[in-house]
Formats: structure tokens, sequence, C-alpha cells
């Protein structure tokens, strides 16, 4: 039986940057004889476009590039309006299609109907950092990765086939891995809580640890994902304390560290809390779920209880990237402390009222309601953290530090709006209720969005630019 088309794509809000991302990605795919369409769905707005843009046709590759910007997603959306004939939902096709983490991957999701998608960040990268002396791992372990200091050494870059990785579990059946691969029920990160995938305090190495359980071999790998190093998704309180124990760093937001994988093994898993949908790939050829269409960094969350259900299966393949952390237009970060804490609320209340999961759709019963408790927690927590911050401001003599430590406390008691619990309380429900609701209204309507889309994709293509860039080597 012929395998399902390919298509790589990469979300970005940073055209200006995306350019770099092409390129490699290019090189590996033709390096290891791949071609495969290559897609940019970008989230600038039309001035950022219009600067922008003429860099991206300055790029040079061997596979076909695809653009998907600001003009394009606009008449989409009128073409999807126009169908729907109805001016409500019309407002809540804008809102999960809005520039958001969700939104941008959701065009990826419409585009890619009937094929396989592997999608990276902007920030991503096709080699990975892996120690020169790799250990065995240990029994029930599939991976393991410590921080280094960059520079330091004792670690090579090496490149994998990572589309050929993904062309051996995505799609098919979990009886049809490669008999490298491991079978199990989930992943357990020793750094990190298992469904919230919160940090459990800075630490300095991890692994991954297989929960023993029956995979059917007749469950469908829907979603697979690489390894990742350079980081491995740490929080952003895992920064700070990075920035307060290396005293030569003057800016919160920089990493010294970079994460290096000693081993890993690819794994087939009934569950998957891990999921990191910057180095995924998707069985989209019947439609998936949307991405939650937010702002905030939860958006593959929805996956994470998706792939729960039976005949559904989930992997590790046999590769890995690297995350290099871009911090051109990245929220400072006191707003992504705050991000986080609101993303582990919201991950927390919908998985303990999840009711359904279908092909495409996952419903939960919670309405946006918070606690009085569950602001106590929240500032409790961070004003802990502000604490130190503070003294550590104290103690640092004057200089760059001591400014970055006073403005990264001033702003987070911003963010947090000044650790007062009843004005905290009011403002985090205010914003969560939005949220719900608007997660709620595009779960519903998704799967009419997916049956009008699959039908136009066999007409003829949705709105897009061929980019008109020179072929490598011409």
């Amino acid at each position: 039986m012929r395998d399902p088309d390919l298509a790589f794509v990469i979300p970005t809000y940073r055209l200006r940057d995306v350019g770099e991302t092409i390129e490699l990605y290019d090189d590996n795919f033709w390096r290891n004889g791949h071609a495969v369409p290559l897609m940019v769905f970008d989230d600038s707005n039309l001035g950022l476009h219009e600067k922008y843009f003429a860099q991206l046709e300055a790029t040079r590759t061997h596979n076909e590039l695809v653009y998907v910007g600001p003009r394009e997603k606009e008449e989409f959306i009128r073409f999807l309006a126009a169908r729907l004939r109805d001016r409500k939902l019309e407002l809540i096709v804008r809102n999960l299609f809005r520039p958001s983490y969700g939104g941008n991957r959701n065009f990826t999701l419409i585009y890619t109907l009937g094929k396989l998608m592997v999608s990276a960040d902007d920030d991503m990268r096709p080699h990975a950092l892996v120690e020169d002396s790799p250990e065995s791992l240990g029994d029930g372990e599939v991976c393991r990765g410590k921080l280094v200091r960059v520079g330091a050494g004792g670690y090579t870059v090496r490149t994998y086939d990572i589309l050929a990785s993904f062309r051996d579990v995505l799609g098919k059946p979990a009886g049809a891995a490669p008999a490298n691969y491991e079978h199990g029920e989930y992943l357990v990160d020793t750094a990190m809580d298992l469904e919230t995938n919160v940090s459990t305090g800075l630490a300095r190495e991890n692994a991954l640890r297989l929960e023993p359980g029956r995979v059917s071999k007749a469950a469908v790998v829907k979603v697979a994902q690489t390894y990742r190093s350079g980081t491995n998704d740490i929080d952003a309180l895992d920064y700070l304390d990075l920035f307060l124990a290396d005293e030569t760093q003057t800016r919160p937001e920089d990493l010294n560290d970079a994460y290096v994988l000693v081993n890993f093994r690819p794994v087939v898993t009934n569950q998957n809390w891990r999921i990191d949908c910057g180095v995924a790939g998707y069985d989209n050829t019947l439609g998936l779920p949307p991405f939650f269409p937010t702002r905030l960094r939860f958006e593959d969350f929805i996956y994470r209880l998706w792939v729960r259900q039976k005949g559904v299966a989930a992997a590790h393949v046999d590769s890995a990237q690297t995350h290099t952390k871009n911090n051109y237009m990245r929220n400072p970060p006191a707003a992504e402390i705050f991000n986080e804490e609101i993303c582990t609320l919201l991950k927390r209340k919908i998985k303990e009222t999840v009711t359904k999961a279908d092909e495409l759709t996952v419903r939960f019963d919670y309405e946006g309601e918070v606690t009085a408790a569950d602001a106590d927690e929240i500032l409790t927590k961070v004003g802990a953290v502000h604490g130190r911050a503070v003294r550590a401001a104290d103690a640092a003599p004057a200089g760059e530090r001591k400014d970055a430590l006073r403005l990264f406390a001033a702003n987070l008691e911003r963010a947090f709006y000044g650790f007062e619990p009843d004005f905290f309380q009011q403002n985090v429900a205010r914003l969560v209720d939005d949220v719900v609701s608007l997660i709620k209204a595009s779960v519903e309507l998704w799967p009419t969005l997916v049956e009008i889309c699959y039908f136009q994709q066999a007409r003829r293509e949705l709105p897009r630019v061929r980019v008109r860039n020179k072929p490598k080597g011409s």
C-alpha cells in the first residue's frame, strides 16, 4: 500500500528569522533523499509581512517553499464565513484561527488534511547535542540527559534522518513499529509532574522512564515526536534558578547551559503526557482535533488528553533535534511565569472534567471558575520566588546583574497584580473564563470546518503563495 503524502510545516510569528530554519531543514531532507513541500504558516501582521517577506524569498531550497501569511489567512477565513453563513459562527472561526500559538497550528491542521504532517518550531534545528561517551540506559529508561555549561565540551552535534524516523511509525499500527522500539503505558520524566509537565524543581540531570503496559498491536500511532536537546522544555522558573545560581549572568532570559542527550531509544506508548508540539508529527489523513486556540502556551494539551482513547497510540521516534530558544519577540520572564501558572491551573481543571473524546474533539465540563484557594496557591508559590529575587538583588554588587534582578522583581510583582489576593483572583477568573469559553466554542465547531475543508481540498488548493526563491544548487 502506498504511504500517505507528507508535508513539513513551520508555524511562526518571527518571519525575520524563519529563513535560516527553512534552509537547515531543507538541507537535512535533501541529504537524506526526501522531496517534501516546506510550508511556512506566518502569524505576522501585514506590516511585518511586508518588512520581512523579501528575506523569505532570498532563501535557497531544494524543496518547494509554500507560504501562508496574513492575506492568505484572511482569504481562507472569508471562505469559511461564506460557507457557514452565520455571523456568530464567523466570530468563532476568527477566534479559532486568530494569531496565537494554537490558532496558527490550527491552520497547519486544515492545510494538511489527508496527509502526514511533521512540524518544527522556528527556533528548532535538525540536529542534536549528544554526549561524546554515551552511557547505557538503565532498567526502564528510554532517555537520559543533563545540563552542561555552553562551550564546556564533552558533546557532539549529530544529525539524523528526521523524516524517515517519523515515517517508520506515524500513521501505522503499533505492531508494525521497528524491532528496536519499546512498548509501554506512558513515560515519566524524573524532573517533572506527570500530567501538567510542571517542573518539580531545577534538575541538572533527568531521565524518561517507561511505565509498563500493553500496547495493542492494532492501535494507530497518530502523534509522534523526536527527542529534544538544547533545552529540555524547562519552566521559566527554572531559568530564574539558573540565573540566580550563575553570578556572571546579567539577563534572566538568557541560558548559559545546554541540555545534552546522554542516550535515548524509540518507544510507542498508549498515553503521552510529554507531547512536545515543537518537534512533533501527526497522522492527519482523517483529521485531528484542534489545538487550543490560545495565546497561553498549552495549545497541545488537548493532544495529551486525546491520545488516551482506545485504538490511538503515541511515539517517541529514533531521532532528536535541538531547541535554540530564540528570544526575539518573546515575552519577558515575568510574563512567561504568569502564563505558565495559568496554564497549569487550566490543565488541572480541564483534565479533571473530561467527559468525551472522539475522532475530532475532546469535551470537558469545566466552566472557568477560579477559587480563592486556586489563587492563593499560585500567589504563595510565586511570592516566594519574588522574595528570592529581591534578596538576590539586595546582595548583588552594583551593576547589570543587580539592575536585572530589580527589574525582574518589579515586573513579577506587576504581572501578578501586586500579589493582592482579591485583585489577582478577579483578573485571573476573567482571563480563565474567556479562555475556556473560546476553547469550548472552537471544539464544538471544529468537525464542521474539517468536513468543509476536506471536500474543498479535493476541488482546489486553499489560499497560499509559492515563494519564488531560487533553487539551491542553481
